[in-house]
């Protein structure tokens, strides 16, 4: 099927949503910003792998699904669709949105993915700075794809190391996985002594052999070290246009996942989000991530090409952007917001509960305290 939407649902007063990746850390937040809107009710049906994601417990209908890596992923995603009448699907996860977009036509829904040439583009890092190079993007960083040792430790030469610091990642990843900051005068004690497992500082000395001895060797990209304050970028990307496009800090962070910051009305960040979205022809909401370096310039560090994990965040400042890509996908027009600049979020952690016999709860915050079971 194509992006074309089932107009037979458009503007009605009930939409179906079979979303993707219910045991995502932003799926709670997603569900609320659905849940949230007056203009219809928006059932969602969540899907995951994992049969106890925790998003099961927050939805009336759930089904296990086969890793968006199988085969088979897409065509279980077909055969709900027509079971439960989905009039949109709404991915989460990064592995499930190339699937889709190859397989889109076969899929009985509008499929809130972009077409699969700008996705791969997005999704592989090296590939996308070096299009917005070649486009005369300010905001793309200085970077080397690198593929063996050699032209790895080039790389980091040329990028200026050990005089500056040098990051490398993978190709493709999400989130903080594989991110390494290479620094000559790092504080190996400190890090031992003071800072938890995993830190993401450390030399080319102590790189240098754990990749010599892979049996393959990654993909990487080596990027110049941003050392400035990171934006988190929310789009509505509708192709040659752009919708709105909500930036904000991510002040605090754990596990690439925002924790505290703030809703900036930043209009460089507004203005290159959209531009590049728009070069890039991609659909749908999209997150773009930018650091500043050294001088303050902001420099694209990766897109998510998919809704962000705290994109909730928009939605206290008054920005529904869940929504309003919803009302997009749907062929409707996008009406215009109000953001309330300025807003600050601050996450905090909540439990599910699941009593012997299957029931699911939460502790309730009541003086009578917690809840008791006969």
């Amino acid at each position: 099927m194509s992006d074309t939407p089932k107009q037979t649902r458009s503007g009605s007063d009930t939409v179906t949503v079979l979303m993707t990746g219910a045991g995502a850390p932003g799926a709670w937040g997603m569900i609320r910003s659905l849940h949230s809107t007056t203009e219809r009710d928006v059932e969602i049906v969540g899907v995951d792998m994992d049969p106890e994601a925790y998003g099961f417990a927050l939805l009336d209908e759930h089904y296990e699904v086969p890793a968006g890596t199988d085969d088979a992923f897409v065509d279980r995603i077909a055969e709900l669709v027509n079971e439960v009448d989905a009039d949109v699907v709404l991915p989460l996860t990064t592995d499930e949105l190339q699937p889709l977009a190859t397989r889109r036509a076969d899929i009985p829904a509008t499929v809130m993915v972009s077409e699969a040439g700008p996705l791969a583009i997005a999704n592989d890092k090296a590939a996308l700075y070096g299009f917005l190079d070649e486009r005369g993007f300010a905001s793309a960083p200085a970077f080397h794809r690198v593929d063996d040792v050699s032209s790895f430790e080039a790389a980091v030469e040329a990028l200026g190391y050990p005089d500056r610091p040098v990051c490398f990642k993978p190709v493709v990843g999400s989130g903080m996985r594989g991110v390494r900051i290479l620094e000559e005068d790092a504080d190996r004690a400190t890090q031992l002594l003071d800072e938890k497992p995993g830190a993401a500082r450390t030399t080319l000395e102590e790189i240098q052999p754990v990749l010599a001895e892979a049996e393959e060797f990654p993909e990487l990209v080596v990027m110049e070290y941003l050392p400035g304050e990171e934006y988190s970028v929310d789009a509505l990307a509708m192709g040659a246009e752009t919708g709105p496009v909500v930036p904000r800090t991510r002040a605090k962070t754990r596990a690439g996942i925002s924790f505290r910051g703030t809703v900036e009305r930043d209009e460089q960040l507004i203005e290159e989000a959209g531009a590049i979205c728009r070069e890039l022809g991609l659909r749908y909401n999209i997150n773009l991530q930018f650091k500043r370096d050294a001088s303050g310039a902001p420099k694209l560090i990766e897109i998510n090409p998919r809704v962000a994990g705290t994109i909730i965040m928009c939605v206290g400042a008054g920005a529904n952007m869940p929504y309003l890509g919803l009302k997009h996908a749907l062929g409707e027009s996008i009406p215009e917001i109000d953001v309330q600049w300025g807003t600050t979020m601050n996450r905090y952690w909540n439990e599910v509960f699941r009593t012997p016999d299957g029931e699911t709860y939460h502790v309730e915050d009541e003086p009578t305290g917690p809840r008791q079971w006969a």
